[in-house]
């Protein structure tokens, strides 16, 4: 491939063509023939070292300004043209698909998964990139912890590629937040855009619940249609604001797509799904428990039906879906219930536990933790609302990277200390889980918030392997 292949920019500045290799904005990957694109984040610039990129063999360098350099390419926003140079690098994979994005705090994995079954239960080729995996209809590429929610643009471009070579139709990918403020979705038109809510998360990065808005609404800026939740006062804000084709959803009011007469138990969800356009409703038995994932099968099915397949397939499709791993998911039940979930935020936490309490017979065990380098103010709230609705709490570590976990769990301590609960603080994670899974008596429910689907636990730069799954599964085969 050459220069000129990807770069017509640099044709146009005087900047000679050559053969190239890849593209890339680390420092520490960049191999002779790679355009090297110059990206200035919090802590570096890349336009620093982009004479050392040329001596170790660049290609030529993409920059912001003018750095006087022989080989460099100026462009007025570089986050956006490494998008731009990573599509056309894999041939513009993402025209030849037919994307869906769903962005929101909480709901995200989840919509995107039931969105993929349906689509695929449907005869529809379907890929999904997300927090769980990468799926390229052929190959999962799973989590590393290395590859953020949604990849950078050349893992990006080079998994809808692959899903392409695949014969994929349509995608599902997560929108996060941190990808959308930096331009890693930009040049993709969507299909749908789907918002699930908006609540404190992230504020590590953007600083304010406004910032955190705006990154969101950024997604909608290439939506061909808009599917929002109007019972966030966010989303309210967002239908209100959007002057594209867009549709509500809601389980707490009328709206495009609703729910009425929602019930709970500890394995599904069931109620009627009503489409105002359809004039009709719709019974359906969800098999993921919680008042929230009624909101997130509604989402799913509307968005599907808002691409072309009918509704009554839509309703028929989530009668058959099974779950997604570590989203309220039953991971042993015997005379008592653990269910894992990845609630990390007070607003997750809340919704978790307000959908055990109404099915619990027993106690509501909640043992949680609050993840390291990361929005410390939202940790006193983690523990007030585990106080308010759990009947005892095992406090413990999640990811506590280069913080002091006990120092995390005094900040959480501030939050438990403002109720009555009972609870332990016990920062090895393993046991911890004992301590919980001993605590548990007939018809009790533990529920292990945090880490979901992962697999791991970060202590500084080192993943240690831990799943959940699979040390629950050991200590209940110890005591049999």
């Amino acid at each position: 491939m050459q220069l000129y292949d990807i770069c017509p920019e640099a044709e146009k500045q005087g900047v000679p063509d050559c053969g190239i290799r890849s593209v890339t904005d680390d420092t520490r990957q960049l191999q002779a023939g790679d355009v090297f694109v110059c990206i200035k984040g919090n802590s570096f610039d890349g336009h620093s070292a982009a004479a050392e990129m040329l001596e170790k063999g660049a290609a030529a360098v993409v920059v912001q300004k003018d750095i006087g350099l022989e080989k460099q390419i100026i462009v007025p926003d570089t986050r956006k043209y490494y998008a731009l140079l990573a599509a056309r690098y894999y041939g513009e994979p993402q025209k030849k698909l037919k994307i869906i994005a769903v962005t929101g705090t909480n709901g995200k994995t989840t919509t995107a998964h039931v969105i993929q079954f349906i689509l695929q239960d449907n005869g529809k080729k379907c890929a999904c990139f997300g927090t769980t995996g990468n799926d390229v209809c052929g190959k999962i590429y799973e989590p590393d912890g290395a590859i953020p929610t949604t990849p950078t643009p050349m893992v990006l471009f080079g998994y809808f590629a692959e899903a392409v070579q695949n014969r994929a139709e349509y995608c599902v990918l997560e929108a996060s937040s941190q990808a959308l403020s930096q331009s890693r979705l930009y040049g993709i038109e969507f299909e749908v855009g789907i918002f699930t809510n908006l609540t404190q998360d992230h504020l590590d990065v953007h600083g304010t619940m406004e910032n955190y808005y705006k990154a969101k609404k950024l997604l909608f800026e290439s939506c061909k249609k808009a599917l929002v939740c109007t019972d966030d006062k966010y989303g309210k804000r967002l239908y209100d604001e959007l002057d594209i084709p867009k549709r509500s959803y809601s389980i707490n009011d009328a709206a495009d797509y609703y729910s009425v007469n929602i019930k709970c138990d500890a394995a599904s969800v069931s109620y009627w799904f009503s489409s105002a356009a359809d004039e009709k409703s719709f019974p359906v038995r969800f098999s993921m428990p919680g008042r929230f994932n009624v909101a997130n099968s509604i989402a799913s099915a509307a968005a599907c039906a808002e691409t072309g397949i009918k509704i009554n397939d839509c309703i028929a499709s989530l009668l058959r879906f099974k779950g997604v791993k570590g989203r309220c998911e039953v991971i042993y039940d015997g005379d008592f219930t653990v269910i894992c979930d990845y609630a990390h935020t007070p607003d997750a936490l809340e919704k978790i536990l307000t959908s055990v309490k109404g099915f619990a017979k027993g106690k509501i065990i909640c043992l949680f933790g609050a993840a390291g380098e990361r929005d410390a103010d939202k940790r006193p709230d983690m523990g007030l609302i585990v106080g308010k609705n759990a009947d005892r709490a095992i406090l413990t570590s999640d990811n506590p990277r280069f913080e002091d976990p006990y120092k995390i769990m005094e900040q959480v301590e501030k939050g438990l200390d403002k109720t009555m609960i009972r609870y332990d603080s016990v920062e090895n994670r393993r046991e911890a889980i004992e301590l919980a899974l001993s605590l548990a008596e007939k018809d009790d429910v533990v529920l292990l918030c945090g880490k979901g689907h992962e697999d791991h636990q970060v202590y500084g730069d080192d993943y240690q392997h831990f799943d959940e799954h699979e040390i629950v599964a050991e200590i209940m085969s110890e005591r049999t």
